[in-house]
This record gives structure tokens, C-alpha cells and sequence, in this order.
């Protein structure tokens, strides 16, 4: 789809500047072994490992959007958009029939429709796409977002900047290899073009196998296993965390995205001790420390800490000539029940602030998924 030779203005309503607020520290302070609030804040055990062939093919169907509960592909790209001026609800409708299409494809390895460059197309990728709404995209569209959906207030440790925050609509996408991420990114923004615009686009990376194949808790920057606690995904935990209950959002969910730099070398002068005496965990196997400091990481992101909040974290690493650190992503069924009271705690305390700092904030509404012969967004946009 061309896009439109006068394009019409950015849409400047809800969900753009006033979006920069974020729990600063705690996901910023989360970056170093939990390198979000609630890493360490489930309690459920990790699922056995199981060896990673060379690719697999993701179902886009189900009640579910697929990237959510997917394990964290070696490469991930977050897009943000904003709408033009001119798009409501019912050029929303359109947009997201045709993502739909998109999706179908790219899941299954075949060429998007319009596709220039069809043999870029990888069948067995491990591709996933994940669409969610920002406060503008939902103004635009006269929805009323999932309870508890809501900007986070800013926090005192944040340092946001403007090029890496806000978005009226986002896409997670993840493939095997950056090839097929980067190629399947091309096609949702071009057939995006005649209604929104890209903002921003942060790429990040992460390894979740071992030498053997199997499936591990991958390690971010600082060197820690970053995400041993999470809730598991087709537990009750997980779906009282994640997953919002009642029409219309049913089965849909709540992503915060921030993006959290990391002083690596001031950290790398730090001894072993005082840097696990930070998290509150081992950096050889991330086990919690039996008696770690009042301002460990992992013991104030404990939900007995946050009465019992918690989220399901997900973030990939990143680094470039500016700085370096991870890209952190978080699923909760309501941002202000259980994101906000997590950041805040870690706001307050989390030794990690020293060493963490959010440079990049915005939150979205996770639509639904779809099933075969529908589309996504047809129980809030038809």
C-alpha cells in the first residue's frame, strides 16, 4: 500500500507526551537481573528444558496474540507509530484487517500481499507479531481501554527522552534471526503508511538457549539471569498476572515498554559480592541470596513486598554507539494494579538505581487474538 503523496498531520491527542511517565527505577533499576520491577516476582518454577530445533512455525490463532507467551526469540524489534490526523475508528478497522493478512503471512513464511521482496519470506522463523493500542489510538477510536489501563506517573529516577517514549500503536516483532525480523517489520509499516507514521523503533537481541539447544533464562548485560521468577505461561498464576477478564479485552492484556541504559563499566568495576548484594541474587545460577540487603532488587520486587502484585517480564538486550541496555517489555493485566506499585517500590529503594537509568517509557493495550477467518480487533473495532 502506497502511502499518501500529503500526508496528514500526527495525531497529537492522549497518549504522547503526557505517556513519558514510568516506573523510573524499578524497571530502569529492573535492567540488572531482573532488568524490570517483576522479575523476581513470580513464584512458579520454570518449566522443564526442551531442546530448540532450528525453527518453528507460531500459530498467529487463538484467544491469545501468540508474541505474549512465546519464548523471547533471538531477535526482537518494538515499533511505535503514531496516527495521522485523519484516522478514527473505522480507518483503524482497516489498518489492522490488512496487519491481519500481514501476520497470517509472515507466521506461516509466505510473502506478504504487495511483498517486493517475496524471497525474504522464512517459513519456520519462530515469527510472532504483537499489536497493542496507545491512549491515542484509543481516543481515535472512542474505545475505553482495560480496567487499570493508565499513563504511569513519572518516577524520580527516570531520565525519559522524547524519541523513546509514547506511540499511539505498537508491534512486537521476533523472529530466529534479524533478517526475517527486519524484512517483516518493512512490510507492517509500509502497509501502515496511509494511517500512521513510524515514531520510534528500538532493536534488541537475546539468547534463551544453552550450547546444547535446550531452552534456558537467558542473561542480560550485567551478566544475570534475567527472569528465573516469572509466572509460567498456562498456569493460574500466569493468567491471574497477565490476562484481562471481561469483555470487550478479554484475553487481551497491558504491555509497559521501556527502554532502561545500563552503566556497564561502572558496574564491571564492582566486585561479585557487591553486585549479586544488588540484586539479591547469585550470578551463576540467579538463586536468591538467603540473606540479602533491605534494597536488594529481587527482595523489593517481591509481591509480599507490593501486596502481591506482580507482572510477566520479557526485555532483549541492546547496544550501539550511544549506550547499551535492554529494551524491557511488561505484561499485566492492569498497568496501575500491578506495574505502578512495583516501580514505585523500586523507585524509592532499588540498589540497581545506581547503576540503571529509563530512557525510553510508553504503555499500550494489547488487543485480543483472532481466530482463523476473523481479524484482530474485530471484538473492539467491528
Amino acid at each position: 500500500m502506497a502511502e499518501p503523496e500529503t500526508p496528514a498531520p500526527a495525531r497529537r491527542g492522549i497518549g504522547r507526551r503526557g505517556f513519558l511517565g514510568y516506573a523510573g527505577s524499578a524497571v530502569a533499576g529492573a535492567a540488572a537481573g531482573a532488568a524490570g520491577g517483576a522479575a523476581w516476582g513470580g513464584t512458579a518454577e520454570d518449566p522443564a528444558p526442551a531442546r530448540v530445533g532450528l525453527g518453528a512455525e507460531v500459530t498467529p490463532y487463538g484467544a491469545h496474540q501468540a508474541g505474549v507467551t512465546a519464548p523471547t526469540p533471538t531477535v526482537v524489534e518494538v515499533v511505535a507509530l503514531d496516527l495521522l490526523e485523519t484516522v478514527d475508528r473505522d480507518a483503524l478497522g482497516r489498518l489492522f484487517r490488512v496487519w491481519t493478512g500481514d501476520i497470517e503471512a509472515l507466521a506461516t513464511g509466505r510473502p506478504t500481499p504487495g511483498d517486493t521482496e517475496p524471497w525474504l519470506a522464512a517459513a519456520r522463523a519462530d515469527v510472532t507479531v504483537t499489536v497493542g493500542l496507545g491512549p491515542g489510538a484509543l481516543a481515535a477510536a472512542r474505545v475505553d481501554p482495560p480496567v487499570g489501563f493508565e499513563q504511569v506517573p513519572p518516577m524520580r529516577h527516570d531520565r525519559l527522552e522524547d524519541r523513546w517514549s509514547g506511540g499511539d500503536l505498537v508491534l512486537v516483532v521476533g523472529a530466529r534471526d534479524g533478517t526475517t525480523v527486519a524484512h517483516a517489520v518493512r512490510q507492517l509499516v509500509r502497509d501502515a503508511a496511509p494511517f500512521a507514521r513510524q515514531r520510534w523503533r528500538q532493536a534488541g537481541f537475546w539468547n534463551g538457549v544453552d550450547a546444547d539447544g535446550r531452552r534456558v533464562t537467558g542473561r542480560n548485560l550485567f551478566g544475570q539471569v534475567d527472569g528465573t521468577a516469572n509466572p509460567v505461561p498456562g498456569t493460574d498464576a500466569f493468567d491471574q498476572a497477565v490476562w484481562v477478564v471481561g469483555p470487550p479485552w478479554a484475553g487481551g492484556t497491558t504491555l509497559v515498554v521501556r527502554r532502561i541504559a545500563m552503566d556497564l563499566d561502572t558496574w564491571a568495576t564492582l566486585t561479585r559480592d557487591k553486585q549479586e548484594q544488588a540484586v539479591g541474587r547469585r550470578l551463576d545460577d540467579g538463586e536468591r541470596l538467603a540473606e540479602p540487603r533491605p534494597d536488594a532488587h529481587a527482595r523489593l520486587a517481591l509481591p509480599m513486598e507490593n501486596a502481591g502484585a506482580r507482572i510477566f517480564r520479557k526485555g532483549v538486550s541492546y547496544a550501539n554507539a550511544e549506550d547499551s541496555g535492554l529494551v524491557f517489555m511488561s505484561y499485566q493485566a492492569s498497568v496501575a494494579g500491578q506495574f505502578v506499585p512495583i516501580q514505585r517500590s523500586l523507585d524509592r529503594a532499588d540498589a540497581l538505581n545506581t547503576w540503571t537509568t529509563a530512557i525510553g517509557s510508553a504503555v499500550f493495550a494489547v488487543l485480543p487474538g483472532f481466530e482463523r477467518g476473523d481479524w484482530l480487533g474485530s471484538g473492539i473495532l467491528g
